[in-house]
C-alpha cells in the first residue's frame, strides 16, 4: 500500500484531531492541506448526508483576504461577475479568470465591508495571482491569507444543530448571506452555503485555537440528531452538478464552457482582466460545454483521469467525474461535450477502465 509522506508542507487543520477521532479513512490533498474524503464508506456517508447532519472540516477552502481602500476594485478586476450591487453581508459565487478568459478558480466571495473581502477558494494557488494583480496595478490593498478555517455543517438537520449552538437567529440567515454570531466570546461569520445540495452552513472560524472547542460543541449538541463527521461526497456532488476545479475544469476552460455564463456580466463588469476575451466568447458561444452524463452498466471505478466520450470512432468529449448513484440506480457523471453532441438524449460511448460503456447526455443534473 502506497502511503503519503507527511511534512509541514502538507498542513493539518484546526479540526484534524476531531477528524482523526471520528475515524477518517481517507484524505486527499487540497490547497496544501488535508481534506477528508471518506469516513465509513462513500456510500454510507452519502446516505447519512441526505438523512441527518454532518460536520465537515473544509479548512482547505483557504481565504484570500483583500483589505484596504482598493479592495473592491481589486475584487472586480478578478471576476467577470458584476459586483457593484453586492452589499456587505452577501456571498457571491464568482468565476476568477485570467487575461484569456480561462478559469483560475471558482470561489465564493464574502463581502465583509467595502474595504474588506474574503475569497474562499477552490484548489489552486490563487493567492499569488491576486498579489501579482494588486502589485501590478499599484493598488492600495493588503492581500494575505488570514488564520480563517471554514467548518461546514451540512444536511437536512443542520438548522436544528446550529440553533442549539448559536441560537435560533441562525435560522434566519438567507441563502448565500452571512451574519456574525458569538461562540465562547468570539465573533464568527456564518453563511448559509456549502458544497452540497442538502442545505447547511459554513462557519468561518477565525483563530486556530477555537477550532476544536467548536467541533466538540457541535458534536455534543447533535448527539440525538445523529450527527457524524463527514466530508464533501463524490456521489452527492455529481448528482447536484457541483463542479470541482482541477477535475471538471481548468484554466483551459472559460466560464461559458463550464456552464457558468450566468455569472459573467461581461457587458457591465468593467475592469475585469479577462473581459475582452470573454466578450468574444459570449458573442460566438462555446464550442463545448459541461453536461450531465448517465453511464450504463455496473458501478464504474474511480475516475482518476479523463475518460474519452466517443461518437463512433470520433472523440467528442470526456468524462471528468463519475460515481454510482444508489438513489438513481445509475452511474452519474460530469462531462465536457462538443456542441455537435451535447443535446439531451444524445447516445455516446465512454471508455472507462472497466471497458467501453453506453453513455447518455442528460437534460439536467439529478439533484
Amino acid at each position: 500500500m502506497v502511503q503519503l509522506s507527511l511534512s509541514r508542507r502538507l498542513r493539518r487543520t484546526p479540526f484534524s484531531d476531531g477528524v482523526d477521532a471520528a475515524g477518517v479513512k481517507a484524505y486527499t490533498v487540497y490547497n496544501h492541506m488535508l481534506l477528508p474524503t471518506v469516513f465509513r464508506s462513500v456510500q454510507e456517508d452519502y446516505h447519512h448526508l441526505k438523512q441527518a447532519v454532518q460536520i465537515w472540516d473544509v479548512s482547505c477552502e483557504r481565504q484570500v483576504e483583500l483589505r484596504g481602500p482598493d479592495a473592491s476594485r481589486l475584487m472586480q478586476l478578478l471576476t467577470p461577475r458584476d459586483l457593484r450591487r453586492m452589499n456587505p453581508g452577501q456571498c457571491f459565487y464568482v468565476p476568477i479568470v485570467d487575461e484569456t478568459g480561462g478559469m483560475l478558480n471558482d470561489p465564493v466571495a464574502v463581502k465583509l465591508a467595502e474595504d474588506r473581502w474574503w475569497i474562499s477558494i477552490a484548489d489552486s494557488d490563487l493567492l499569488y495571482w491576486v498579489k501579482g494583480i494588486a502589485y501590478g496595478y499599484r493598488l492600495d490593498v493588503l492581500v494575505d491569507e488570514p488564520d480563517v478555517s471554514p467548518l461546514a455543517v451540512q444536511g437536512p438537520r443542520s438548522d436544528d444543530l446550529m440553533a442549539r449552538v448559536f441560537g435560533d437567529r441562525v435560522r434566519d440567515i438567507r441563502f448565500f448571506r452571512f451574519d456574525e454570531f458569538d461562540f465562547q466570546g468570539r465573533k464568527m461569520v456564518i453563511a448559509r452555503s456549502g458544497y452540497s445540495k442538502q442545505g447547511g452552513f459554513e462557519i468561518y472560524v477565525e483563530g486556530s485555537d477555537i477550532g476544536m472547542p467548536l467541533w466538540n460543541a457541535l458534536m455534543e449538541a447533535g448527539r440525538d440528531l445523529d450527527v457524524h463527521a463527514g466530508c464533501p461526497n463524490l456521489i452527492e456532488r455529481i448528482e447536484g452538478g457541483l463542479l470541482s476545479y482541477g477535475n471538471d475544469m481548468t484554466d483551459d476552460n472559460t466560464p461559458h464552457e463550464c456552464g457558468l455564463g450566468k455569472f459573467c456580466n461581461t457587458q457591465t463588469a468593467i475592469g475585469c482582466i479577462g473581459r475582452d476575451a470573454l466578450l468574444r466568447v459570449a458573442k460566438e458561444g462555446p464550442v463545448k460545454q459541461i453536461r450531465p452524463i448517465a453511464i450504463g452498466g455496473d458501478p464504474v471505478p474511480p475516475c482518476d483521469r479523463h475518460w474519452p466520450l466517443l461518437a463512433g470512432d470520433k472523440q467528442v468529449g470526456r468524462v471528468s467525474s463519475a460515481a454510482w448513484s444508489p438513489d438513481f440506480n445509475t452511474n452519474v457523471a460530469i462531462g465536457m461535450v462538443r456542441m455537435t453532441h451535447w443535446d439531451s438524449g444524445t447516445e455516446l460511448m465512454v471508455q472507462t477502465p472497466a471497458g467501453t460503456r453506453p453513455a447518455t447526455v442528460m437534460e439536467t443534473f439529478w439533484n
